[in-house]
């Protein structure tokens, strides 16, 4: 389906090409799905012991390969995060996905490994606090999304739930500080705190020192983010603040060009297709080519299109499914390694399919992030592939994988 939406993103009807022409980007994608297969009969050749034992030498890899970015990478639209050998081209972020999740599953699988040990917090910081830091010099805010997505198989392992609701609370003032004024919503926050402190002392619940020093300083540090958050947002670059604004407030942004022109084709181009879609090839937006980048980051707009609420709810279908399967397989591993594993695998597809089409229809903001298997490009379908074949490496040998806690 992603060949075949390539295909018909990049088509031109004036000179038509065959979709294997090797001039043309399907074609230079099925050269890289022939690759992706090489690289599966490697991955099943692989003693599985080697995956875990791989997993410190892979990271420091990718690390050198995201150094070498920054010194000798080329920048393109405002992000430099691809490694160029001539004609060829290699983004080393997204196989730095695949080493962290390695050695993320390799620590926490260790012995005696648990997520209640302070220490454990700090390693876990440390791998993913490196990578972040120089992805962030990249420009690639996508990428540090998928990360932070990372979570989900913490949580799993233990990781309290609270961590995840502070990240959404500050998640959503963040979007409230860009809507409403600073002094204002300061004011609220106040409110609802001293809100909730009324209705304890009314209740007359026993309140400790400990529970009021956290209640007041939580509300400190709201009141402070959403101060300065408006002042620091101004510090990105205007392409990032675009792609933000054009979801809160769209007169904020040139309605001619940029984030909200690109926005605006892709909802035009999903909503055109209607129930059936228009028929293959036969996308009149996307073939006059109103929406930049379709053939990557827009890949769900073809569909959209083409296919309309059907064939978009069968590419949603067959993601769900797949992300069930991963589940399904990571919860039946003896190996916490394996497990920890799968469930990072999860987490990292779930993050590109959720980012992904949720920018394209205007839920969340343009962060470049490729929609699996699917969109074009060498370096995504390799890591994806790599990434998920792993995984099946390992649950082949589920019977002999036993957990060493």
């Amino acid at each position: 389906m992603g060949l075949l939406s390539i295909y018909s993103a990049s088509f031109n009807e004036e000179t038509p090409k065959a979709f294997y022409d090797m001039s043309t980007v399907s074609g230079r994608q099925i050269l890289f799905i022939g690759t992706a297969f090489v690289l599966i009969m490697l991955i099943f050749l692989l003693d599985y012991r080697f995956v875990e034992g791989i997993a410190y030498v892979f990271y420091g890899v990718t690390i050198i390969l995201l150094i070498a970015v920054i010194l000798f990478g080329r920048e393109i639209n405002g992000q430099k995060n691809w490694l160029h050998f001539g004609s060829f081209g290699l983004q080393p972020t997204e196989f730095t996905k695949i080493s962290i999740s390695l050695v993320l599953a390799r620590y926490l699988g260790s012995p005696g490994s648990k997520l209640t040990d302070k220490k454990i917090w700090m390693v876990i910081g440390g791998i993913f606090i490196l990578p972040a830091i120089i992805i962030l010099k990249q420009g690639d805010y996508g990428s540090l999304m998928v990360f932070a997505a990372l979570q989900l198989a913490l949580y799993r392992e233990g990781m309290p739930l609270w961590i995840i609701l502070v990240e959404v609370l500050f998640a959503t003032l963040f979007i409230l500080s860009l809507i409403f004024k600073p002094v204002f919503l300061a004011f609220a926050i106040f409110l609802i705190m001293l809100s909730i402190v009324g209705f304890m002392l009314i209740t007359r619940r026993k309140i400790s020192q400990s529970y009021w020093i956290t209640f007041v300083g939580a509300t400190i540090i709201m009141v402070a983010f959403v101060i300065f958050t408006p002042k620091i947002f101004t510090k990105l670059k205007r392409y990032h603040q675009d792609r933000i604004m054009v979801l809160v407030d769209d007169n904020a942004v040139d309605k001619k060009q940029g984030a909200y022109y690109n926005l605006a084709q892709s909802k035009i181009t999903i909503g055109s297709g209607g129930f059936s879609g228009k028929g293959y090839l036969e996308g009149t937006q996307t073939k006059y080519g109103f929406v930049p980048e379709q053939h990557t980051d827009f890949i769900f707009c073809t569909v959209g299109e083409e296919f309309g609420f059907l064939g978009s709810i069968t590419v949603i279908g067959l993601f769900v499914t797949l992300l069930i399967r991963i589940i399904f397989i990571a919860e039946r591993q003896k190996n916490r390694f394996a497990r920890i594993y799968g469930y990072c695998v999860a987490s990292i597809l779930f993050a590109h399919f959720a980012f992904n089409i949720s920018m394209t229809i205007g839920l969340f903001p343009t962060i470049g992030v490729p929609l699996p298997f699917m969109s074009y490009g060498g370096s995504s379908l390799w890591g994806f592939t790599v990434l998920l074949f792993l995984l099946l490496k390992l649950d082949s040998h589920r019977n002999q994988l036993f957990s060493r806690d």
